[in-house]
C-alpha cells in the first residue's frame, strides 16, 4: 500500500528508550539518556543538535520512562533552543523496548507524513546537521557516518534521514533500523552515505562513558569532570562525579564514576 501524500516538513526523533544494560550499574540509577556528559544529560545534547534543523521533536522512552518524561516536561524552563522545542513523548509500555525501527514506527501518527531526522541519545557527535539536511534529496534514506569505517551494523552513525514513504512502512513491532531499512537499502544501492570528521563518542559502556566525558571536557592529564553541586572532600583522578554527588574527605577516586546516590563504578 503506498504511503499517503506527505504534507511536507521535517521532524526529529531522538531515540532514548534503551535499557542500557552495557552501561550498568549506572543505569540502575538513571536511564542511559539522562546520564550526564560534562554535567548535561546526554538527551539534552541530542536535543540541542536537532534543534538546529527543526523544533518538532519526538522522544521515545521505556527504561525509567518516568525520569525521561520529567526531564522533557522541564524543557520549557530551559533558555535558548531547548526551551523552544515542541516535544512529543512516546512511552513504550511493553516488556521490552521497540528498538530503533519499532520506536519510530510507534510515532507514525504523530509524524503524520513528514520526513524524519533520527539521532540516538546515547551518542555524542557535534556534526553539522544543517548541512546534512540541506544536501538531502528527500527521496532516499541517508546516513551521516563518523569516521572511515565501512558501512555495517557497527558503523558510527551520527544521524539518519528517512523520507515519509519509508517511515510509513515501519511497524511498531520490536525491530532495528539497520535490519529492516538501512542494511537492505545499502545492499540495493539506495542508501546515501555522507561522512563527517566531527568527533564521535558512543557512551554505551562505563569505559566509553568515562572516556567521552574526559574527551569532551578537554581534560588533560589527571583532571576530572565534576558536576554542579558535587562536594569533593577527597582526591579525584581521571574520573566523573555526577551532579550533587559526594566524595568524602580522605577518599581517593581514580578512573571511576561516582553517581549522585553514591554508587562507585570503577573503570579498569
Amino acid at each position: 500500500m503506498p504511503a499517503p501524500t506527505a504534507p511536507g516538513g521535517l521532524v526529529a526523533v531522538v531515540l532514548a528508550a534503551g535499557e542500557g544494560r552495557r552501561l550498568q550499574p549506572l543505569t540502575f540509577e538513571r536511564p542511559k539518556a539522562l546520564c550526564p556528559l560534562v554535567g548535561v544529560p546526554l538527551l539534552d545534547h541530542a536535543l540541542e543538535g536537532v534543534a538546529a534543523v527543526t523544533d518538532q521533536v519526538g522522544v521515545n522512552a521505556w527504561h525509567r520512562a518516568d525520569q525521561v518524561l520529567d526531564r522533557l516536561e522541564r524543557l520549557d524552563d530551559e533558555p535558548g533552543a531547548l526551551g523552544r522545542l515542541a516535544v512529543h513523548a512516546s512511552v513504550e509500555a511493553g516488556g521490552a523496548p521497540l528498538g530503533t525501527a519499532g520506536g519510530i514506527g510507534a510515532m507514525r501518527s504523530w509524524i503524520d507524513g513528514r520526513d524524519v531526522l533520527v539521532c540516538n541519545a546515547d551518542t555524542w557527535c557535534p556534526a553539522d546537521l544543517t548541512a546534512f539536511v540541506a544536501g538531502w534529496d528527500h527521496e532516499r534514506a541517508a546516513t551521516l557516518l563518523a569516521g572511515a569505517d565501512a558501512f555495517g551494523p557497527r558503523v558510527r552513525l551520527a544521524a539518519t534521514l528517512l523520507p515519509w514513504a519509508i517511515v510509513h512502512a515501519l511497524s511498531d513491532e520490536p525491530t532495528g533500523l539497520y535490519e529492516v531499512c538501512l542494511g537492505p537499502h545499502h545492499a540495493a544501492g539506495r542508501l546515501v552515505a555522507t561522512r563527517t570528521d566531527a568527533p564521535f563518542h558512543d557512551c554505551g559502556t562505563p569505559a566509553r562513558y568515562l572516556a567521552a566525558n574526559l574527551s569532551v571536557a578537554g581534560v588533560v592529564g589527571d583532571g576530572s569532570v565534576v558536576g554542579a553541586g558535587a562536594r569533593i572532600g577527597g582526591s579525584v583522578v581521571r574520573s566523573v562525579v555526577w551532579p550533587d554527588a559526594v566524595v568524602a574527605p580522605g577518599e581517593i577516586l581514580v578512573d571511576a564514576v561516582r553517581t549522585t546516590r553514591g554508587r562507585t563504578v570503577l573503570v579498569r
